[in-house]
């Protein structure tokens, strides 16, 4: 099992390439449901992500390139961190080849490295409730703007495959006006972690 207890979580696997990241947005995502997600040694396995393709109007890359979004278009491999409503930060993985200008959205972790770090930057004591949103892990993680742009094979990013093959379910993304019929959000199934259950 890939869940449950941050104590008896599994060792991660070897570290992912930008190679990996060199695929359809709908090959990435469901594969990176079980991989294990630092920043400077905190953070934790990946239990749920949505993925936003440049030909659907619900990614930001829908409309063309803007000083935002400039990252998606370039090669895959990076992070591209923007704020949502103004309030909170979010991450997400470029893929694809560079011009296609599509991403994987990083939206829920279970914990497994540095909790007491998280715990201060979270101020709570439940673990349950310290990634479970775009916008808790990376005030968790410590993400801001200043890692926009930034190598996912390099420090202070490491990501580790996962070592065993989880249980993938799928449903309809979350907290968007547009493209809502899209079945293209991936989790873990029955994890105590999600932003949400699926239904």
């Amino acid at each position: 099992m890939l869940q449950n207890s941050a104590r008896t979580s599994p060792k991660p696997g070897k570290q992912l390439k930008k190679a990996f990241f060199g695929r359809s947005v709908h090959e990435v995502a469901p594969d990176l449901i079980g991989a294990t997600f630092l920043v400077d040694g905190v953070g934790g396995i990946i239990v749920e992500v949505e993925a936003y393709h440049h030909t659907e109007p619900a990614a930001h890359s829908y409309r063309g390139p803007t000083p935002r979004n400039s990252v998606m278009f370039g090669p895959p491999g990076f992070t591209y961190v923007y704020r949502s409503y103004g309030i909170h930060w979010c991450v997400n993985f470029v893929c694809e080849k560079a011009g296609s200008a599509s991403a994987v959205l990083i939206r829920a972790l279970e914990p497994t490295h540095g909790i007491p770090r998280m715990r201060r930057r979270r101020g709570l004591p439940d673990e349950r409730s310290l990634c479970s949103g775009p916008g808790k892990l990376t005030e968790a993680l410590g993400i801001t703007h200043a890692h926009n742009g930034l190598p996912l094979d390099a420090a202070p990013i490491a990501l580790y495959a996962r070592t065993a093959k989880p249980d993938v379910v799928t449903g309809l993304r979350i907290g968007i006006t547009k493209a809502v019929d899209l079945p293209w959000r991936y989790g873990l199934r029955d994890s105590k972690f999600l932003s949400r259950p699926f239904a």
